[in-house]
């Protein structure tokens, strides 16, 4: 199975740096449409066979472009979402951010337990992503495209890739529609092809001026 997993394009959470991570979530900014709808161009030599959104709204608006260019429907998955930040959700101050990503980039060195105040254990996040991707592992055996979140793509590959560190993680950034492409299965394991940190269109298309936590090197 190809697996490329695909983080959302900029939502107004992501310019202010907020930890923005309930449900339905923000919107896409101007930018971040724009980011979409260069998605379908960028991967014109991939064969999609299926598209998957988590169930926050900026995931699937993402999507759409590319789902329509290759004749899909995206299908809506619970388990792709972000992690939730729990007593920090829509926190925008410095310290918040790094407990934050310090926290869950944590769990892809092993350290499972670490949570903060009403957020999830890396044990528990990694039950449920792993169970959504070993679903759509059990549907797809072809190339498939999984629009997610940045902190959760960072933290998830890094504790399933066999060649890909949680330093790796932390210091590699993961830019609105930077995309991390995957080989192997649930049973076999992961090797990971690329880490494309910079937006799928290119880098006009990054908005470096953002605040954006998720998605920046720790």
């Amino acid at each position: 199975m190809r697996l490329l997993l695909i983080r959302h394009g900029q939502t107004p959470s992501n310019v202010l740096g907020a930890l923005d991570t309930a449900h339905p979530g923000a919107p896409l900014t101007e930018l971040g449409l724009a980011q979409a709808a260069a998605i379908p161009r960028a991967l014109r030599d991939e064969q999609v066979d299926a598209v998957f959104a988590s169930t926050l709204l900026r995931t699937q608006l993402t999507a759409e472009p590319l789902a329509r260019h290759v004749g899909v429907e995206t299908k809506v998955r619970d388990g792709l979402h972000e992690i939730e930040a729990g007593s920090l959700e829509m926190r925008t101050d410095r310290q918040s951010q790094h407990t934050y990503m310090g926290t869950v980039l944590s769990w892809g060195a092993g350290d499972l337990s670490a949570r903060f105040p009403g957020g999830p254990s890396g044990s528990e996040f990694f039950d449920r992503y792993d169970a959504a991707i070993e679903r759509i592992a059990d549907e797809h055996d072809g190339t498939v495209a999984v629009f997610s979140h940045g902190a959760a793509i960072r933290v998830w590959v890094a504790g399933r890739a066999r060649n890909i560190s949680a330093r790796f993680a932390a210091e590699n950034h993961l830019e609105n529609t930077g995309v991390v492409v995957l080989n192997g299965d649930p049973g076999l394991g992961w090797i990971a092809e690329s880490w494309t940190g910079v937006p799928l269109g290119g880098p006009l298309l990054e908005d470096v001026a953002a605040d954006d936590p998720t998605g920046e090197a720790v």
